[in-house]
């Protein structure tokens, strides 16, 4: 999150999110980068009501999502099941204008191409602009 954060008008003070996944079927550590966005945004919302913030501390929305590679095709939001039998299994952290924050991958049965890894990032971030798009459905915000 700090890769979004105006880490100058936040100043002093610290922020810290902790995420539990109560229920999840795979891809917990995206879901809990995913789920701390809606929690910031809430927060800084907070303070700016209570104006203790004046300004926005969000640049831009962020999301992560699971993509892999099960027998030649990439897939997106790996289930538990998926993810154990996956060739490859990667994660992806964006913004909401397409820039990485973090790329994860491991061939955990066999290496992968520039070509599919591509393949990934398109269809990450694909996946990554709809669960923006959710964060912004439940925040109510544009």
């Amino acid at each position: 999150l700090r890769a979004v954060a105006n880490l100058e008008i936040l100043g002093e003070r610290t922020i810290r999110i902790d995420c539990d996944v109560i229920q999840a079927d795979g891809g917990t550590r995206t879901a809990s980068i995913t789920g701390s966005m809606i929690a910031l945004y809430q927060i800084c919302n907070f303070l700016g009501k209570k104006n203790m913030l004046n300004k926005e501390i969000i640049k831009e929305p962020i999301a992560a999502i699971s993509i892999g590679i099960i027998n030649g095709e990439e897939l997106l939001d790996l289930t538990y099941k998926e993810d154990f039998q996956a060739d490859v299994d990667s994660n992806l952290v964006m913004t909401q204008s397409g820039e990485i924050i973090e790329i994860q991958g491991t061939a955990e049965k066999k290496p992968f191409s520039k070509k599919q890894l591509n393949k990934m990032l398109s269809l990450g971030e694909k996946g990554i602009q709809e669960l923006i798009l959710m964060q912004k459905e439940i925040l109510k915000i544009n």
